[in-house]
């Protein structure tokens, strides 16, 4: 197929060829070293580091629980943490530790009971160790949940802070909830990074 400029010129006496335009510049980005500066008019990609951070800081909530004694409901609120962590994809939105404090013996619970050991073999084992779970233990337990939602998430965060105490095993743990303006809020998130 002939070249539609050559056409054109045998078609039109007046026909000018047009000025020869001069190499344009490349305009993609050369590869670099990634130790090599690059001059600040060329823009950042991508695939470049970027100068400051992207993410954004997001406030935490924290909820807690006083459970006393009640291993029990402890045990009960946990498994059901451990469900709307599953069941929500809650993984980094929804943290919680347990945190044990041993109390101080009063004059009545100076020595722990003893458990009577059983001679029957098999289940034997079972039972003891039932056994010593149900007996009641001397630590006070309490249990730090910490909200993690972004900012576009402000219904589901109000939804949970409203929902956990509600639900049967908090419910009686005397729930508190700790908001970023509240005075104990430094002093409760320091706990719960300390705790394991």
């Amino acid at each position: 197929m002939a070249n539609p400029r050559s056409i054109t010129h045998l078609r039109c006496p007046f026909y000018a060829e047009p000025p020869p335009t001069p190499p344009k510049e490349e305009t993609r980005q050369q590869f670099r070293p990634a130790g090599a500066k690059r001059p600040s008019s060329v823009p950042r990609f991508l695939d470049l580091p970027a100068s400051e951070s992207q993410t954004e800081f997001m406030a935490h909530i924290y909820l807690t629980f006083d459970f006393a004694r009640d291993e029990e409901k402890a045990q009960q609120a946990r498994h059901k943490l451990e469900g709307w962590k599953q069941a929500f994809r809650l993984d980094k939105k929804l943290l919680y530790k347990v945190e044990r404090t041993a109390a101080a013996p009063s004059d009545g619970d100076a020595k722990p009971p003893k458990l009577e050991k059983s001679k029957s073999k098999g289940k034997g084992k079972a039972v003891a160790a039932a056994e010593v779970e149900a007996s009641p233990s001397n630590d006070d337990i309490r249990l730090l949940v910490r909200l993690a939602f972004s900012g576009h998430e402000k219904l589901s965060e109000q939804r949970w802070v409203e929902r956990i105490p509600s639900e049967e095993p908090f419910q009686g743990a005397s729930p508190a909830v700790v908001r970023p303006g509240d005075a104990s809020f430094e002093s409760t998130e320091k706990q719960f990074d300390e705790l394991t």
